[in-house]
C-alpha cells in the first residue's frame, strides 16, 4: 500500500469553478485571458471589467507566461546566489556582485542628489518670480479714486 503527500484537490465548494477556470486561463497563457475578457465586455460588461481588473491585480498580464512564470523568476535568482563549486570563481562573483552593488546605491545617491537640485532650482525659480511679481504690484501706482 502507497501513501502520497500531495493533498487531493478540491472538487467541491462555491469557489471550486472559479479556481478551475484560472487554472485552466493559465494552462492556456495570455491569449485566453485576453479573450475571456474580450468576451465577458460583448456580452456582460461588468465581466469583462472584472476580469481586466483581476488580470491587472493578479500581475497575469504583465508576466512572460501565466503559470510559469514564478517558477522561473523564483530558479533564476536562486542561481545567482548558489556555489558554482569553484571557490576562487565563487569569491569573483561574490566581490563583482558587491561591487556592482555598490556602484548601483551611488548610482541612485546621484539620481537622488540631482532629483534635489532640481527641484531646489525650481522651488527657487518660483519664489524669485513670485517675489518679482509682488515687488511689481508694491511698485505699480495704485488709482484710488
Amino acid at each position: 500500500m502507497s501513501y502520497t503527500t500531495q493533498t487531493p484537490p478540491i472538487t467541491g465548494g462555491i469557489m471550486s469553478l472559479p479556481r478551475r477556470a484560472v487554472g485552466w486561463l493559465d494552462d492556456r497563457g495570455k491569449p485566453a485571458w485576453i479573450a475571456a475578457m474580450v468576451l465577458g465586455f460583448i456580452f456582460v460588461w461588468p465581466v469583462g471589467l472584472a476580469i481586466l481588473a483581476y488580470v491587472i491585480w493578479s500581475k497575469r498580464m504583465f508576466n512572460r507566461s501565466c503559470r510559469s512564470s514564478a517558477a522561473r523568476m523564483s530558479w533564476g535568482a536562486t542561481r545567482v546566489y548558489n556555489s558554482s563549486g569553484n571557490t576562487a570563481f565563487d569569491a569573483y562573483k561574490a566581490e563583482t556582485l558587491r561591487r556592482l552593488e555598490d556602484e548601483q546605491a551611488a548610482f541612485e545617491g546621484f539620481l537622488q542628489r540631482l532629483r534635489e537640485a532640481k527641484d531646489k532650482s525650481e522651488f527657487d525659480s518660483f519664489m524669485e518670480d513670485r517675489s518679482r511679481k509682488a515687488r511689481a504690484e508694491d511698485e505699480a501706482p495704485r488709482s484710488d479714486n
